[in-house]
């Protein structure tokens, strides 16, 4: 059986990758995106492949009949979505309608898990968001990721898929460079201290983060695959655990692993976009139903830095 991964050789990709690799179900697994970085796990029965999400007929190729699982990650980030509204659509939205067509001329209905986000919430939020709160996106990105689950829940029921869509609090800590998300200074503020260079915080302290580290989310992922169709049943939308945070508490964080030393290197240098994003927000999470799933969050902000250092921190030389 084949996995398909889009947005297949960025991290959380990559990581997936491996990790569907340690299983025996697969004998294929396509790591698929628009670059080939040249960093892919190293596995006989991993390949990448390189395209454009909305070029139907790349994709077509792509989700063969041998085709088990698609995992859909790939989409243009929040940020990047809001201040180039076309290519968001494009990405976000014609992407993946483009994916679950491919998959829907399967002959058996792959499970096909959705990287969703929590920017389908926003506005004015409560101070906990439960599972059964109403999508209120205030973003491009929101209303894509928002419309991305309907389509796969639509798609699960006319039968074409067995879909699952998970909504991703923010991943900490993400090895690599700051990319345009809203959210990448939340991994900036650990990861370059951590490495001896100064990060910017665009935020205040106070500001609350619902986190989760890629080795927890890549659980997620798994663990979506794993449950039975019946363990969903009709609402195949699922709002992940956190840990809930201020950013004062992830700096923190880094100053008990790293020292103050390391914690100086923070800059806090207020940005207005980003900081009005961000507020928009939710702040705390309940997520009751994907814990009774079976699905877990990170227990500390001293665990998330942890799991970096030992899963990505670049290892010095000698």
């Amino acid at each position: 059986m084949k996995a398909v991964i889009t947005g297949g050789t960025g991290m959380l990709g990559k990581k997936l990758g491996k990790a569907l690799a340690a299983r025996p179900e697969f004998s294929k697994i396509v790591l698929f995106d628009v670059a080939d970085p040249g960093d892919a796990p190293r596995d006989p029965r991993i390949e990448v492949v390189v395209g454009d999400v909305f070029d139907a007929p790349t994709i077509a190729k792509l989700v063969t009949p041998d085709t088990g699982a698609v995992f859909h990650l790939a989409g243009v980030v929040s940020a990047g979505a809001e201040r180039d509204f076309d290519l968001g659509y494009r990405v976000n939205l014609d992407g993946t309608r483009i994916v679950l067509e491919a998959a829907r001329k399967l002959p058996k209905p792959a499970k096909f898990v959705f990287a969703s986000s929590l920017a389908c919430y926003g506005g004015d939020l409560p101070e906990i968001i439960p599972d059964d709160f109403r999508l209120t996106p205030q973003t491009s990105y929101g209303i894509q990721k928002a419309m991305g689950e309907m389509l796969v829940a639509d798609y699960t029921r006319k039968g074409f898929v067995d879909g699952r869509s998970l909504r991703l609090p923010t991943i900490v800590v993400r090895p690599g460079k700051p990319n345009l998300a809203a959210s990448t200074f939340a991994s900036s503020i650990i990861r370059e201290p951590l490495a001896g260079q100064k990060a910017v915080c665009p935020v205040s302290p106070e500001s609350w983060m619902p986190l989760l580290s890629p080795r927890r989310c890549v659980e997620a992922f798994v663990r979506a695959y794993d449950l039975p169709a019946e363990a969903w049943g009709w609402n195949r939308s699922l709002l992940l655990p956190s840990l809930d945070a201020t950013v004062a508490e992830m700096a923190e964080g880094l100053k008990r692993h790293a020292g103050a030393a390391a914690y100086d290197l923070i800059e806090w240098k207020r940005d207005e976009l980003i900081a009005k994003i961000v507020a928009g927000w939710p702040k705390r999470l309940d997520s009751r139903r994907a814990r009774a799933m079976g699905f877990a969050a990170d227990r500390s902000i001293d665990e998330i830095v942890r799991n970096y250092v030992e899963d990505d921190m670049p290892k010095a030389a000698g």
